[in-house]
């Protein structure tokens, strides 16, 4: 912890990425920013890592609002360790390792309500617990909350090579359901299957609708994480009473309705702000159990330092994602 001087007052302060406006990548710049003082209800975490995920480059952006205002601290994700709780706080202490949701993790220590912090299991890593909060609580979501996933479905996960995407095929397989991914390059197909699918097909290629269609004869659930490009394509291959869960988009879309109608399809979309709190709690008790048994496991593609921050913006928008992209804020 760094000490400064200001009007006579000793104030504790911390490294932090900030971002006084919207704007491109390079709007991000470490700054020495106070330590946040812990409420009643609230637990500060020294953080050792912290997630990078495609939201986190549309609020910077200015495409998603900035609920606390500029500057601000971005990040949704991280993992770390306990050094203060509030006085209320009876669920954690000093020492718990934890990872955690919400924002501003892009910073050595974050001050956090309890209903955004969860145990780490002891058999995942600092680095692992980043990468669990927006993606595989999204994909729980979607598929359980949202799509009402059982299983002996079949689920289409496009861009299943992505954070989200490889959480979705190691639950929905976890579930009983037949997974079918697509990915755009070799690496990302083989991520895939391995995460779970059965079969994965290259989203390139425009032939792969129809291959799906023959092969499944209509698929139960997509989990559609580019809606711009895919919706209008995704609803003929849907079975009767089939769903889309929009997770992802960028951009507008024209649809035929009738395709809808005549498999009585639902398109809904989904934001993890709008989760309730129960729903929260359950998806953390599920992913707590399955990390625990081994049968969830995170995929890190690429560690950066948090100074790096502005690249990793650049780097989770590639095509061919792979995996998650963590920073390593405490060394």
């Amino acid at each position: 912890w760094i000490l400064f001087e200001s009007d006579k007052t000793c104030v504790v302060s911390m490294k932090a990425i900030q971002v006084a406006e919207a704007g491109a990548p390079e709007v991000m710049k470490i700054a020495e920013i106070p330590v946040p003082t812990v409420g009643d209800n609230e637990v500060l975490v020294k953080m050792e890592f912290a997630g990078v995920n495609p939201v986190d480059t549309y609020i910077r952006s200015g495409n998603y609002p900035v609920l606390s205002g500029y500057p601000y601290t971005p990040g949704r994700d991280g993992a770390g360790v306990i050094e203060t709780v509030g006085a209320n706080v009876k669920d954690f202490a000093v020492g718990d390792r934890v990872y955690v949701t919400g924002g501003s993790t892009y910073a050595e220590k974050a001050v956090k309500p309890t209903g955004q912090v969860y145990r780490l299991p002891d058999n995942l890593s600092f680095a692992e617990g980043a990468t669990i909060g927006v993606p595989y609580f999204t994909a729980y979501q979607a598929l359980f909350h949202k799509a009402h996933a059982q299983g002996g479905q079949t689920v289409l996960i496009h861009g299943a090579s992505g954070a989200v995407g490889l959480a979705a095929c190691q639950l929905a397989k976890a579930r009983g359901l037949t997974v079918i991914g697509t990915a755009s390059t070799d690496k990302g197909k083989a991520a895939v299957l391995q995460a779970g699918a059965k079969h994965c097909f290259n989203h390139k290629d425009d032939a792969h609708f129809q291959e799906i269609k023959e092969l499944t004869g209509g698929v139960d659930i997509i989990i559609e994480m580019l809606a711009n490009v895919n919706l209008a394509r995704d609803l003929p291959i849907l079975a009767k009473f089939g769903i889309v869960v929009v997770v992802g988009n960028r951009g507008t879309i024209e649809i035929n309705p009738r395709d809808t109608m005549m498999r009585d399809a639902t398109i809904t979309g989904m934001t993890m702000n709008n989760a309730t709190p129960e729903q929260t709690k359950t998806i953390g008790a599920a992913l707590f159990a399955g990390f625990e048994n081994g049968t969830l496991k995170p995929v890190i593609a690429k560690t950066l330092p948090l100074a790096e921050a502005p690249q990793s913006h650049k780097d989770v928008l590639e095509p061919g994602a792979c995996g998650n992209i963590v920073l390593q804020v405490n060394n």
